[in-house]
């Protein structure tokens, strides 16, 4: 009888302290709550949701709300995708990661010769940026191929390739292209081959315009002389490899359990995607730089940042434990409230 009071103590204890922990979570997302652009939230658990919920609205015009299902632009989070791509060509012997990008991409000039994939995924290419080479008059979206042609048709870099860092939505662009050409598939095809379809996870794209609808689709949104005005798109939210993925929290949960097995990718390669390659420079948080991931501590994490979305997704894999923030809008950037989201769940 006694035991059986002491295991009820434990219970009732353990069901405070989630109690706990959940509404803590729900004051640090009071910003994200009401008639407001929201978020989408989940903290993961040895595989299981301890919470899983959506906060303001996905939709202003139309009052739609924010639910588990609803899709937001994953903005930087899809490099992680792009990197597991790049990753999978290599294990089918498609490519290497010592190729030169100028293997794949002959246009490219010869000061890229010494540029390899290894280099474009750790952001150690020297590339130039592509957003400062838009042309000032331009008022159509760039696509892929744009981005080829203006650095095909720029000689310079920043430095030479892997002697520092510089993040570069460049370098992932080309990374796109180089699996098309690797694979024979467009890139959206090939994510949908080999990591959406065997992962089920069904409700995510790689979104190209006039192609494919986004189903529950959130709409981004900044906060414009006292109110909130729609930014959906930008000039550069139409290229693909470095930020062009629509997904939600209930897929990237599937996402997040693959990563702990070989059921996607194989243990050398996500070896490989986690391990600190460069130290992270430039940036406000110290990190270093694996493929398509910051690692920082006991964590693997990424932010994704375009125009009216902000999202992070943090994991602690020692811990079990992972916390994935999506928002459609321009502010607060989310990866300091994930950190307070997640600490009481740590050590548990």
């Amino acid at each position: 009888m006694r035991l059986a009071l002491i295991f009820a103590s434990l219970i009732a204890a353990g069901a405070a302290c989630a109690t706990d922990a959940v509404q803590n979570a729900d004051r640090l997302m009071q910003k994200y709550q009401g008639d407001v652009p929201g978020a989408a939230l989940l903290v993961l658990k040895d595989g299981k949701p301890l919470l899983r919920k959506g906060y303001g609205l996905a939709d202003l015009e139309r009052h739609a709300k924010v639910t588990p299902d609803t899709d937001f632009r994953l903005a930087s989070v899809s490099k992680q995708f792009s990197a597991a791509a790049i990753l999978l060509l290599a294990e089918d012997g498609k490519l290497k990661l010592d190729d030169s990008i100028r293997h794949w991409l002959p246009s490219l000039p010869a000061t890229t010769d010494k540029v390899t994939l290894k280099q474009l995924l750790d952001h150690t290419g020297g590339l130039i940026d592509y957003e400062d080479l838009i042309p000032p008059n331009q008022t159509a979206q760039l696509d892929d191929q744009d981005v080829l042609r203006m650095l095909s048709a720029t000689p310079r870099s920043y430095f030479p390739p892997g002697s520092a860092y510089r993040y570069s939505n460049t370098g992932y662009v080309l990374l796109g292209l180089v699996v098309e050409k690797a694979s024979g598939q467009t890139l959206q095809d090939f994510l949908k081959q080999r990591i959406f379809t065997p992962l089920h996870m069904d409700h995510t794209l790689l979104y190209v315009h006039d192609a494919k609808t986004v189903p529950h689709r959130a709409y981004g949104y900044s906060w414009t002389k006292g109110r909130w005005l729609r930014t959906d798109q930008s000039l550069t939210s139409a290229t693909r490899g470095d930020g062009g993925i629509y997904s939600n929290i209930d897929d990237l949960s599937r996402w997040d359990a693959a990563l702990y097995d070989d059921r996607l990718l194989s243990d050398a390669s996500r070896k490989a995607a986690f391990s600190p390659h460069v130290k992270v420079t430039g940036e406000p948080y110290e990190a270093s730089y694996g493929y398509g991931w910051r690692i920082t501590g006991d964590t693997l994490w990424h932010s994704g940042e375009s125009i009216g979305f902000r999202n992070v997704i943090v994991r602690w894999p020692k811990q079990h434990l992972t916390v994935i923030l999506l928002s459609n809008r321009n502010d607060p950037e989310p990866y300091q409230t994930v950190l307070k989201i997640a600490q009481p769940f740590l050590g548990k």
